[in-house]
């Protein structure tokens, strides 16, 4: 283990910037609940959570080192934790907390130990009106938006746009259901959906639960492409609906009435990726 996370783990002075806190009623320590529970204070202060070695490696990869960790006294003594110390610079902001301060940041029974704040990434200035992208309706559940981000960057699509009533993008429960695709897109959020899709210079394809829509299989066709998924239990708003160029399904010969989001954005993506690849290799 580090001279300095040894240093914090028997309570003697901390080293560098490394700093132990103890209490719920610590001023920085409200501040990471802020930001773990609020939306409102991460757009405010442009600061994420990050939960996890997987995200704090994937974010460090695309956006530079993040600008403070936070170590549960369990995790520090981890070894890709330790590991991971060992690289950092000296005096990075490192926060240790007892194990029961960190429980109320964790998002899951088993935590990971280690968290970092970091700076929140911004997408390209302008959308672009002739890229392939994934467009979201008031698609509301994090798990589900965070699933879309990893199937999207997984096939390729780079650029998404989230209508204002989504659920936000970089909170700590999307971020994790992204496993680090948040990092390989441009995000958008508060898109004016409708408009961007009259603007649109591509393809713009919504899934439809209608039985007279074509199969997925039947398009889009060559060049730019915007999938449109809606939220879980409305679908698409009528002025995002018309705006679209296509509706298309996906057949569900079993007794479900519909896919989830996330299910039915994978299967279209993917169909996309099928259809590209075929034409690139002559039709086979």
């Amino acid at each position: 283990m580090p001279a300095a996370s040894a240093q914090l783990r028997t309570g003697r002075p901390p080293a560098d910037g490394m700093k132990r806190i103890i209490s719920r009623d610590n001023a920085h320590y409200r501040e990471l609940k802020r930001l773990h529970a609020s939306a409102r204070e991460r757009r405010r202060s442009g600061r994420l959570l990050l939960d996890g070695m997987h995200l704090i490696t994937a974010y460090q990869q695309r956006c530079g080192r993040p600008a403070e960790i936070v170590l549960s006294d369990s995790g520090a003594g981890r070894a890709e934790v330790v590991d991971y110390l060992a690289s950092c610079p000296s005096g990075m902001l490192i926060t240790q907390l007892p194990d029961a301060l960190w429980a109320e940041l964790a998002l899951v029974d088993t935590p990971s130990g280690i968290m970092a704040v970091a700076g929140w990434p911004q997408p390209a200035a302008v959308v672009d009106l002739a890229a392939d992208t994934v467009a979201l309706d008031g698609v509301q559940d994090p798990g589900n938006i965070g699933s879309i981000l990893r199937s999207a960057a997984a096939a390729g699509f780079r650029q998404i746009l989230l209508s204002a009533d989504c659920a936000q993008a970089w909170s700590p429960k999307t971020l994790r259901a992204g496993m680090g695709a948040h990092f390989q897109l441009d995000i958008h959020e508060g898109g004016d959906l409708p408009a961007f899709l009259a603007a649109y210079r591509g393809q713009s394809v919504a899934t439809a639960v209608n039985a007279t829509a074509d199969l997925y299989t039947a398009g889009p066709g060559a060049g730019a492409v915007t999938w449109v998924f809606g939220s879980e239990g409305q679908g698409l708003r009528a002025a995002v609906l018309a705006a679209t160029h296509l509706q298309v399904r996906i057949p569900m010969p079993g007794a479900c009435e519909s896919l989830n989001v996330a299910a039915a954005a994978a299967v279209c993506l993917f169909e996309t990726v099928r259809r590209r690849q075929r034409a690139a290799d002559g039709g086979r």
